[in-house]
């Protein structure tokens, strides 16, 4: 079935924070990380029978939801996931703040890998823990994590390790041996892990693959609560559905109880979109991913002809993380935001210097926010 990625939808005046941000504005949005592409045809009509049903009281999640994902992991990953390891959440940050909260105590250290997603700098603090920041290291045109540094970096007080694989916004898919070194370090130091995978599904480079943290072995599953959802992959995130895996009962009970009183429900509509996703949306996701590898493309193809910005190889993710510290911008997300195109500014994932793009909508937007974005640096330096 042909799928339309170039229909350009207008969401502007639907409360969407992605275009809403600039009403009233000539500005092309590339900043949060929501799809400009309509949700697959059976996640749609899905959600609309279950909406004409009328009514929406608390919800439970469909005995059929738990098969489909565990039949997914295991068809998509080799692995092989019980129905009570899944832990059901509103959202993935959600997540990442609940694990924050359930290990360690009050001042235990929280580590992550920066530039990184941006909850992950702030979740720790949110629940009271400090955070511990390892910069990644750019070898040549990669990104990679900085393993010395990072055993350096791990005290008595350190307690959980955060992961984001595929990594957001650096784009890398981590290899087998770049995750056993980071279970070599967890588990020498009895860190538990939080791997963030909501990125898993679009995996844009053919010799890639995805692997789970937690299927590397038996006991590292055991320290690792695994974060997943549909809605990067599907766009979903306005319906608000996740899910941890979490093998070990003990973690899980910490998880449950951290909960308890503060996580809400998931909605209705929220699961019944995520069943049709995993069910029934893998050729919407495969079209998908061959059209946001053009998009990855051109964004890489023009951002090399612009004098002053460069960009790393984006293997997963629909996030371009571009540099930007050769054009001498001191205000970089302003400076094109001028020019008619909305960037997320580098410095909420710790990254100065750095922009992120997403390149997730209809070519021909994105072509001409590429456009906007090399006029300005050619007008600049004019």
């Amino acid at each position: 079935m042909p799928f339309n990625f170039d229909e350009l939808i207008d969401r502007r005046g639907t409360a969407a924070l992605k275009w809403d941000k600039y009403a009233g504005r000539d500005v092309i949005p590339m900043w949060v990380a929501d799809m400009d592409f309509r949700s697959p045809p059976a996640v749609v009509d899905a959600v609309r029978e279950r909406v004409e049903h009328g009514v929406f009281g608390y919800t439970d999640p469909p005995a059929e939801l738990n098969t489909v994902i565990v039949a997914h992991l295991e068809q998509a990953y080799g692995w092989k996931v019980k129905p009570d390891w899944l832990m059901w959440l509103p959202g993935l940050v959600t997540g990442i703040n609940l694990v924050c909260r359930a290990v360690g105590e009050d001042g235990d250290d929280v580590i992550t890998a920066t530039p990184v997603y941006h909850p992950f700098l702030t979740g720790p603090v949110n629940q009271r823990r400090g955070l511990v920041r390892v910069p990644m290291r750019l070898n040549g045109s990669q990104w990679l994590w900085d393993f010395e540094r990072l055993e350096a970096s791990i005290t008595p007080r350190s307690k959980l390790l955060l992961l984001c694989n595929p990594h957001n916004p650096v784009g890398r898919v981590f290899t087998r041996d770049e995750l056993n070194e980071i279970v070599r370090i967890a588990t020498k130091h009895d860190l538990v892990i939080c791997s963030d995978e909501i990125h898993c599904g679009l995996i844009l480079d053919a010799d890639k693959r995805h692997v789970p943290i937690a299927t590397l072995r038996h006991d590292v599953a055991a320290r690792t609560v695994t974060l997943m959802a549909a809605s990067k992959t599907f766009n979903l995130p306005g319906l608000g559905c996740a899910f941890a895996v979490v093998s070990d009962p003990a973690l899980r009970k910490r998880l449950e109880r951290a909960a308890a009183g503060i996580v809400p429900r998931v909605t209705a509509p929220g699961f019944v979109a995520t069943l049709a996703a995993y069910r029934d949306g893998e050729p919407w996701r495969v079209a998908l991913v061959d059209y946001l590898r053009r998009n990855r493309d051109l964004v890489t193809a023009r951002t090399h002809a612009t004098t002053g910005l460069s960009i790393t190889p984006v293997e997963a993710t629909y996030l371009a993380w571009i540099d930007v510290r050769a054009t001498g911008l001191r205000e970089p997300t302003r400076f094109f935001e001028e020019a008619g195109v909305g960037l997320y500014d580098g410095k909420v994932f710790d990254g100065e210097g750095y922009v992120r793009l997403n390149f997730a909508c209809p070519r021909a937007l994105l072509a001409a926010a590429l456009d906007r974005m090399s006029d300005a640096i050619r007008n600049k330096r004019d």
